[in-house]
This record gives C-alpha cells, sequence and structure tokens, in this order.
C-alpha cells in the first residue's frame, strides 16, 4: 500500500500531468511521468512477500509487574534472501521494535527484545508485524507472522507469615473431600490402598461390605485468612495506588498460601480466589489476582466482609476512612482482624482489637506485618 509520501507523490504527479497538458509545456509532464514511475516501481517493489517462519518464545511467562522480562523471536527464510525488512511486535497496547537483521535463503535468525512489565495484566504478545518498504518511502506492505503468546505481569510481592489465628469452635468442625489429610478428625470411609495404616480400617464395614474399608481422617482446624480489597473506582482516584493495594493483598494471601493455609480473596464484585491449603496454591492466588481491577458497585470492603464465613483471619485493603470505622461492627466475627490503609490522606485511630497499617510501600509492609505477628 501506499504511504502518505507515495500518495502525495502520485497526487502532485497527476496535477503536473494536468497542468503541462493543458499548458502545453513537456516539462511539467515529463515531471509527472518519473513521479508515476516512481510510485509504481515502489508498488512492484514492496509486491513480492517474504516467506518466513516465525516462532516466539517468552522468559518468563510469569512475571512480577516491573520484573524483566523478554521475547525471542526465531525467524527462518524459507524463500529467497531478503533485505529492507523492519518489525515490530506488540505487547498489549505496545509497540516493541525488532530488529531484523539481512536474512539469506534458508537463514535462520533469533532477535532477542525487552517486554514492557510496568503493569499488571494479561499481556497478549504478537503477532509480529514485519514491513517492508521500498527505498524511497513511497510504499510498504506490512505482513503478520507467529502465533500470539500471553505474558502474565502478576502482582508484586513481599514475604509475609501467615497470622497466628484461629479457635477450635467446635470439636469436630465441618470437613470435606478437600480438607488436608491429617489424625484429627474423621470425614468418611473409603477403600483400602497400599500404604492405608491397619489401626485405621474400620473392620465392620469391611465384613458388611465385603471389601477392606478404612476411615479417612483430615485436619479441619486450619485456620482460614480471608482478604477483602476494597475495589471501588472511587476509592481509588490514583492508579498506582490500587496498584499497590493489589501488591499488598497478593503479599498477604501468597504469604499464607505458601505455609499451606486455606485463603479466600474477594472484591465487592464478588470472590476472586478460594484455595483450601494445597500445593501450589500461591501461584494460582497470584494468577487470579493478575486479572483484579476496579469495579464500580454499592458494597463496601466490610459489607463483603459481614457475608463471609466467620473464623480465621480478616485482613482489609482499603483507602476510605469509612471503612475504618465500620470494621468495629465485625471484629467479634474472626480471631484477628487487621486493617491496610494504603497511602490515607490522614491518619485515624484504629478502633478497639483491630490492628490498622498505613501502607506507603511494599517494605513498610513487610517490617509493619512482622510487628503484628509479633503481638499477642
Amino acid at each position: 500500500m501506499l504511504t502518505p509520501l507515495g500518495w502525495g507523490t502520485a497526487a502532485v504527479s497527476a496535477v503536473l500531468y494536468a497542468a503541462g497538458w493543458w499548458l502545453g509545456y513537456p516539462e511539467p509532464a515529463m515531471l509527472a511521468v518519473a513521479g508515476f514511475a516512481a510510485v509504481a516501481a515502489a508498488v512492484l517493489w514492496t509486491l513480492p512477500g517474504p516467506k518466513l517462519t516465525v516462532r516466539r518464545d517468552i522468559a518468563p511467562v510469569r512475571v512480577a509487574r516491573g520484573d524483566p522480562a523478554v521475547g525471542v523471536l526465531h525467524v527462518t527464510n524459507e524463500g529467497r534472501a531478503v533485505r529492507g525488512l523492519s518489525a515490530r511486535d506488540a505487547a498489549g497496547r505496545t509497540d516493541v521494535a525488532v530488529d531484523v537483521p539481512r536474512l539469506r535463503a534458508g537463514g535462520t535468525r533469533s532477535v532477542t527484545y525487552r517486554l514492557p512489565t510496568g503493569r499488571r495484566g494479561e499481556i497478549p504478545v504478537g503477532p509480529l508485524r514485519l514491513v517492508r518498504a521500498d527505498p524511497l518511502r513511497l510504499a510498504r506492505r506490512v505482513r503478520e507472522y507467529g502465533t500470539p503468546r500471553t505474558l502474565l505481569v502478576r502482582p508484586r510481592t513481599v514475604p509475609l507469615a501467615p497470622l497466628p489465628s484461629g479457635r477450635a469452635h467446635h470439636l469436630e468442625g465441618p470437613t470435606s473431600d478437600r480438607s488436608p489429610a491429617g489424625t484429627a478428625t474423621f470425614h468418611a470411609l473409603r477403600e483400602y490402598v497400599i500404604g492405608d495404616e491397619l489401626r485405621h480400617v474400620h473392620w465392620k464395614s469391611s465384613a458388611r461390605t465385603g471389601t477392606l474399608m478404612v476411615r479417612q481422617l483430615v485436619d479441619a482446624s486450619l485456620p482460614v485468612t480471608t482478604v477483602v480489597l476494597d475495589a471501588r473506582p472511587e476509592s481509588w482516584p490514583e492508579p498506582d495506588d490500587f496498584e499497590l493495594a493489589v501488591d499488598a493483598a497478593a503479599s498477604v494471601a501468597a504469604g499464607a498460601a505458601s505455609a499451606t493455609f486455606p485463603v479466600r480473596v474477594l472484591t465487592g464484585a464478588g470472590p476472586v480466589a478460594d484455595t483450601r491449603g494445597g500445593p501450589g496454591d500461591a501461584e494460582a492466588l497470584l494468577d487470579r489476582l493478575t486479572a483484579v481491577a476496579t469495579e464500580p458497585g454499592p458494597r463496601s470492603a466490610v459489607d463483603v466482609a459481614r457475608r463471609v464465613p466467620a473464623g480465621g483471619a480478616l485482613v482489609v485493603i482499603t483507602r476510605d476512612a469509612a471503612d475504618l470505622g465500620r470494621v468495629a461492627s465485625v471484629r467479634s466475627r474472626f480471631d484477628r482482624v487487621v486493617v491496610l490503609r494504603v497511602r490515607p490522606e490522614r491518619s485515624a485511630p484504629a478502633p478497639a482489637g483491630v490492628h490498622v497499617v498505613d501502607v506507603g510501600d511494599l517494605d513498610g509492609l513487610a517490617e509493619a506485618w512482622r510487628r503484628i505477628g509479633s503481638a499477642r
């Protein structure tokens, strides 16, 4: 296709040709013919398309916000030697310039370039757009190559220990098939598998069914860490403040999940993640928090906290000073309540029995969290 310069050259050539014909001067007509010839040659120059195979790698595929990530393009030329190529790879809304050197016939080149990781989210990378232009830049042809990939830019985190909390509200407690195996609470009967202890065999059921049955015991007393993030747009006039709030939520959730404790994360729009204390929970939580965004709604963080099951630790992340006054109404439902106020406009007294931390950055959060954990 013609570039703006190409269209301008064609338009000027047409005007010159018409003027030369109308006035009877051959010189303008000759210039016009030269212009038309240049435009036609440019179109013919860019008409052949290179036969390329493009494979894209991203390393790493998951990265914390702000950490480096690179794209690696492996470009193989399956046709004749090509030159005059410039390339741009799409990374979300950003176009990344890629320097593709001259490719000989049958040759392969690998090109590495930095990907933008300044903003959290699922960043689509690709397709690669190769631009072939003539020397005069009168025409160019853009072709897309390669299969798009996705870069996951996750929240930044700092190591945080799980809050000491948890009370045995009743002897047996609720259990499920997802509860971690243990020795405390009877959950169900199941068939014997090699490795089960014989002392767990339920002989009466085994005799009645003709199949060796064992008691399935679980630990039902693991404290749950509930993280409630205020995601109303009016609470976060500055986007960077909300990013810090998500980082704080991710740090609290990942810290508890890394210690194999159950974690639930919610916003006013509903549940974000709910884990039961298994391997890989921390990674799953970070993946789910990658897509969290502000969303309008009438429910505040405290309104959400009123609807979750009682028990364990509650961590409310907000900037709204009104939430701090209302959080006392849910204090009795949880073993420990912490309010993280992200870059508040002014300090405020903490309600009785509630830990309040003003968070200005993640390093300050880590230091304040250690003090909360040591407080009894």
